[in-house]
C-alpha cells in the first residue's frame, strides 16, 4: 500500500462508525447502500471505491462481496435490527453487518 493509500485509508477507518438500519434507510431508498460481505474488510472496500479501483471492485462485485443491498436483505434488517458498520465515500455508503451481536441476557 503506498502512502497516500495508507493515509486515505486511516482517514476512511477514522470515519467508519456504527449505525442503525433506521439511519441508513434513506440511503437504500435513494440507491446509494453498497452492501460489503462480512468476510471482507469494510475499509478496504470503501477504499477501492475512493479510489476508483474498478478492477478490485468489479472482482468483489462479481463474487458478491460487494453489491448494492437488494430488498430481502433491507427486510432481513428491518425486523432484525442488527449491528451494522458503515462508511461513506460520496456518493455511496458502505455498510457491513457486524459478526456476533453479544446477547445481553
Amino acid at each position: 500500500m503506498t502512502e497516500e493509500a495508507g493515509t486515505l485509508y486511516a482517514k476512511l477507518l477514522g470515519e467508519t462508525a456504527a449505525i442503525s438500519w433506521q439511519e441508513l434507510q434513506p440511503f437504500f431508498a435513494r440507491g446509494a447502500l453498497l452492501q460489503v460481505a462480512g468476510d471482507c474488510d469494510l475499509v478496504e472496500a470503501a477504499l477501492a471505491v475512493a479510489q476508483d479501483d474498478g478492477d478490485k471492485v468489479a472482482h468483489w462485485m462479481a463474487s458478491g462481496q460487494l453489491g448494492r443491498l437488494e430488498v430481502e436483505q433491507a427486510k432481513d434488517w428491518q425486523a432484525r435490527d442488527p449491528d451494522l458498520w458503515a462508511v461513506v465515500v460520496a456518493p455511496w455508503v458502505l455498510v457491513q453487518e457486524r459478526a456476533g451481536r453479544s446477547s445481553l441476557h
